[in-house]
């Protein structure tokens, strides 16, 4: 037999009883789209991922003070990074921009309208770290920093909720009211993995701890930011700031570190290696779904084999080989099989596109796996849905065959 005739018999048997078949290839449609939409899941969530990082870049460092968490509870004193510290580890050879960062919340005032937002107190090579471009006027300077100017840059969703006008330099703003001279707007990047830059105050560290929250520790700051030279190691350069803070901060060889070292490229691998396993697991529950497909090939083959007993024995006594039946029940399997994971594939990367650009608004990722996959399981899973019953049909005794009713 051509494969043609061998195609065209399966074809006949298969579309001889619909309603089955249809059941059967459903079960193989449901696992096949399953898994192409857990795996546009995972990829999704990992480029996402990636983006957030990326707008920070790899080469960021943050270093928070206070010791690491040990049992759930944070040891050691929050208050032992200095804005002295920020100057030596800005001098380090690896070191590109380097800024003190106090966060804290803002009620902010313009005109007649309010708006709760949070407000950050930097150095002006915050910008480089954060990689922040400005729509109007300028970034903050040292002057402003060293004169605690009361200088504002604001996101451009801070300017919206407050209706201000389209390049707000110059405007007026409050906050626990003081007032505010707006010298800049940042441009649009929404989210990132240091939050939304979009909807956030900045202005000089200096003017947020003296005039803004009259702090008790002028000196102290919550975390340093930085950024490193391309042609960096990272590895090397977190070294020679642990080494410089312990050093400055006068700690024994004995005494654990009284900061928190956090390296963006580490952070952003490990996020890697968690939402990789996280794909892994999203494939593995979908696949039971395919498993569950596959049995249901085998019980309709073997179903096939049971009504199909007189044509099996009538072939078999008219010089049939085992061969022929066994691969003729095979075409019909890997038939089934194929059709079920085209279908799925089909549906699935319809689903998945169609739900992340017209709902979700993002762009999903396109991969190769799930096509690889669909042609795979089509043949792995008609294959050995399909051996058991084909072989079952090729060994039955053509003379009870024949007295089958």
């Amino acid at each position: 037999m051509t494969f043609y005739d061998i195609a065209h018999e399966s074809w006949l048997s298969i579309s001889g009883n619909k309603m089955r078949s249809f059941l059967t290839v459903l079960g193989i449609v449901i696992g096949i789209m399953a898994v192409v939409v857990m795996v546009a899941v995972g990829e999704t969530v990992q480029q996402s991922i990636t983006d957030q990082f990326s707008s920070l870049g790899t080469n960021t460092i943050m270093i928070r003070a206070g010791a690491a968490q040990s049992g759930g509870v944070r040891s050691g004193n929050r208050m032992t990074l200095t804005m002295d510290d920020v100057q030596y580890i800005a001098q380090l050879p690896d070191v590109a921009a380097a800024s003190p960062v106090e966060n804290g919340a803002a009620q902010v005032v313009y005109g007649n309208k309010n708006w709760s937002t949070s407000m950050v107190g930097v150095y002006p090579g915050y910008a480089t770290v954060q990689n922040i471009e400005m729509e109007y006027g300028s970034f903050i300077d040292m002057s402003s920093v060293r004169n605690a100017s009361t200088y504002v840059v604001i996101g451009p969703d801070t300017a919206e909720e407050l209706g201000m006008p389209k390049n707000p330099v110059g405007e007026i703003i409050r906050v626990r009211n003081i007032p505010l001279t707006v010298i800049g707007v940042t441009k649009a990047k929404g989210d990132s993995a240091m939050g939304s830059q979009d909807d956030m105050l900045i202005v000089p560290i200096t003017t947020l701890k003296k005039r803004i929250t009259g702090s008790r520790f002028p000196n102290a700051v919550q975390m340093i930011a930085l950024k490193l030279y391309q042609d960096a190691d990272n590895n090397i350069a977190t070294d020679q700031m642990t080494s410089l803070l312990r050093q400055r901060h006068k700690l024994k060889d004995s005494d654990a570190d009284d900061f928190q070292i956090t390296d963006m490229k580490q952070v952003m691998e490990t996020m890697s290696t968690v939402t990789g396993y996280l794909t892994l697991l999203l494939i593995a529950i979908a696949a039971v779904s395919l498993l569950v497909g596959s049995i249901g090939i085998m019980n309709m083959m073997l179903v096939s084999v049971a009504e199909r007993t007189r044509e099996i024995g009538i072939r078999k006594a008219i010089g049939a080989q085992e061969s022929t039946i066994v691969t003729q029940f095979l075409s019909e399997s890997i038939l089934i099989s194929f059709i079920g994971s085209m279908f799925g594939l089909i549906i699935g990367v319809g689903l998945s596109q169609g739900v992340g650009r017209l709902i979700l608004h993002y762009n999903v990722p396109f991969s190769v796996w799930p096509v690889i996959v669909s042609i795979s399981v089509a043949v792995v899973v008609g294959l050995v849905s399909g051996v058991m019953p084909a072989i079952k049909a090729a060994k039955l005794n053509p003379i009870d065959s024949l007295r089958y009713e």
